[in-house]
């Protein structure tokens, strides 16, 4: 089993996923050699702290704040961590709109909680797309897309 795939199971709760995409990322950055090339980026899966650095280092914003402020659109974001759907493209539908990064993170089932936390794990996924804008997407793990 791939390490995404067991993020995507629930199985690395400590770790984070982020990606970036070619469009976003230098040919030679260090980042290509610490993760797991995809068709149009790289997608790197690390421990939480490591992977938050990482991200602050790779795109200059916190990945808290990045999370909080995508939370503001909901948009749909591929399982795979490295593609999504725009929110905004019908409203800029002559603009670009492909995932430049997404940054994620799993959290436990937590009946307190209620809803979807109770559920199941929750799968937390935060994208930014070229047109600029920023959006999230959140399932069970499990859930089918």
């Amino acid at each position: 089993m791939s390490k995404l795939d067991e993020f995507l199971a629930g199985d690395r709760l400590d770790d984070v996923v982020f990606y970036l995409s070619d469009d976003y990322l230098d040919d030679d950055s260090r980042l290509r050699k610490v993760g797991t090339e995809t068709d149009a980026g790289v997608r790197l899966i690390l421990d939480g702290e490591t992977g938050r650095s990482a991200f602050q280092a790779g795109t200059g914003m916190g990945a808290m704040e990045f999370a909080k402020e995508a939370m503001g659109s909901e948009g749909t974001i591929a399982r795979s961590l490295d593609g999504g759907d725009c929110p905004f493209a019908d409203d800029s539908p002559d603009e670009t709109h492909r995932v430049r990064f997404v940054f994620a993170f799993a959290e436990a089932q937590n009946e307190e909680v209620g809803g979807l936390y109770a559920e199941g794990d929750v799968v937390h996924a935060y994208a930014h797309c070229t047109c600029g804008g920023s959006y999230s997407h959140k399932w069970v793990v499990g859930e089918r897309a």
